[in-house]
């Protein structure tokens, strides 16, 4: 059967035509030697058991859906947030494949990263020679202003030194003596994306002030730097500089990938576009002092900024929900002797007002959450100030310090008394707790859309619905643009929730003459 100009349908519904139904079925039949359907739900039954559960949790040596990716996805982004900077991964081509289609999935925008695309040959001898055409070609072709080089695992298993490799480049005349090759180190078997943002950071920071420290004084220049790790909401960047710019307050955000990540559609392709300039990293030693937005995530970043720019990183939490949002704004006044304006605090009474009308509908429901550390720890803060309870709290990339932390910001909530902290876990954990222990809710990235249909495969009164916030997002649009910090990017959040909760009760109550007895026009 063909399709006709006419009448050209998606794979769905297309796949349910008769012709396809009869080929997936004969192909199941004669080729798959599957397991009968009786044996499979047997299977899928049992794993949906306590009994189960306690095996999985056992797992050593397998990782299932891991919830978190690896340290060069976070080295690309961070390069991505400096002006006219091309990422630059030493290792093999499918890596970067790899890297730049998880950010066009996301953001729907093309990014741009290359790679010398070491082979079998580069693992023997090593990758200088790659390095070497590779530097040369990528600035000779894409005119970057400064290169950006992070490893891969081939890279680092075979041992190549990347400092040694540049100064190499640039001894042999492949790129100007005084030409910008920062680097950092990514590993992609230890640590994770996080961890790669944090690396790159600090490896870009190093380049542009560690020799160069002499006239540097904090508090010269009157700003205040901020340093957002691996963030992939652009809404948050541009509401960070809306506040302070209120604020009337000077900063530096320190790597701002908004622009080349949200091009508008004119006509005109832009490679590069915004980004921090090689002049604000030069100059950041002489702010007040350093702000670091997931501070979980940015220990080393934290490390150099206080013994290399002497400056004392305030202790805070990232700015998310109602109370954290307080905390950073009074530091920043603190810091710099700016009142917060009216404007501000009008805003944080919108959030407070939205806050009191969705109290009862969200008071009392059950959430599971999964991401990186100062996400998930942020999220499970404005939960409970929203009055509901987080229960199963997972987080892949996060450490014991972290567990005892949210443990203790649980304990301190009446709502928190039944959530349970997992670090070091996976998507597969997640799917054997909310069986085991039913939540209403999950927060996390579109990953989880596939716990959701196991849990709906069991049984309509089983299912527990995904609300999408967090990274990745692949199966929806536009929503890498909203806001997650502040009081806006509280009132996303809350109305995210809420919403989702009463789409929920609509669906339950949709029963001509049985359940639309609560099918209410009015929440």
């Amino acid at each position: 059967m063909s399709q006709s100009v006419e009448n050209i349908k998606p794979s769905y519904p297309l796949f349910r035509d008769q012709e396809y139904v009869d080929n997936l079925a004969a192909k199941r039949a004669q080729f798959e030697e599957r397991h009968t359907d009786e044996k499979i739900d047997e299977t899928f039954l049992w794993s949906t058991t306590q009994e189960y559960q306690d095996l999985n949790f056992q797992r050593e040596a397998l990782t299932i859906n891991p919830a978190k990716a690896c340290q060069p996805l976070g080295a690309v982004l961070c390069s991505l947030g400096f002006e006219k900077t091309l990422p630059y991964v030493h290792g093999s081509q499918g890596c970067v494949a790899y890297f730049r289609s998880y950010f066009n999935r996301h953001f729907k925008e093309p990014v741009s990263c290359v790679s010398d695309s070491m082979t079998e040959d580069a693992a023997v001898f090593g990758g200088q020679k790659n390095m070497f055409d590779g530097l040369a070609n990528a600035k000779a072709l894409y005119k970057p202003d400064m290169i950006a080089v992070s490893t891969t695992c081939m890279a680092e298993v075979i041992g190549d030194d990347l400092n040694a490799f540049i100064n190499n480049s640039k001894k042999e005349g492949h790129i100007p003596e005084d030409y910008p090759v920062p680097f950092a180190h990514t590993p992609s078997f230890v640590g994770s994306h996080t961890t790669g943002w944090d690396n790159m950071f600090e490896g870009i920071a190093r380049y542009f002030t560690l020799n160069h420290m002499a006239d540097k004084e904090p508090g010269k220049n009157g700003k205040l730097n901020l340093v957002p790790g691996f963030e992939t909401y652009l809404g948050n960047y541009r509401v960070l500089h809306r506040m302070l710019d209120e604020m009337g307050v000077a900063h530096s955000l320190l790597s701002d990938p908004t622009e080349v990540l949200d091009t508008p559609a004119d006509g005109e392709y832009r490679m590069y576009a915004g980004g921090t300039t090689m002049d604000e990293i030069k100059d950041a030693p002489n702010a007040i002092t350093t702000l670091l937005l997931q501070p979980w995530q940015l220990e080393k970043t934290r490390k150099f900024v206080d013994a290399t720019w002497k400056h004392e990183v305030p202790k805070l939490n990232i700015p998310m929900g109602l109370d954290w949002t307080d905390e950073f704004l009074m530091k920043v006044s603190e810091l710099t002797g700016k009142p917060i304006p009216a404007s501000l605090e009008k805003e944080r009474g919108r959030l407070v007002d939205a806050m009191t009308d969705s109290h009862a509908w969200l008071h009392g429901k059950k959430f599971a959450l999964w991401g990186d550390p100062d996400f998930v720890m942020g999220m499970v803060k404005f939960l409970l100030e929203l009055g509901a309870e987080p229960t199963h709290v997972l987080c892949n990339n996060a450490n014991k310090r972290w567990k005892k932390a949210v443990e203790k910001v649980l304990e301190e909530s009446p709502y928190g008394v039944n959530g349970k902290v997992y670090v070091g876990n996976d998507l597969w954990h997640m799917r054997s707790l909310v069986f085991t222990d039913k939540p209403d809710f999950m927060i996390g990235n579109s990953y989880g859309k596939f716990i959701q249909r196991d849990t709906l495969y069991k049984g309509k009164a089983f299912e527990v619905p995904l609300i999408r916030i967090g990274f990745p997002i692949f199966d929806r649009h536009h929503l890498h643009r909203m806001t997650t910090l502040g009081y806006e990017g509280g009132m996303y959040i809350l109305t995210t929730l809420v919403n989702a909760v009463l789409e929920r009760l609509d669906e339950e109550t949709r029963g001509m003459g049985t359940t639309d007895y609560n099918y209410d026009l009015v929440r």
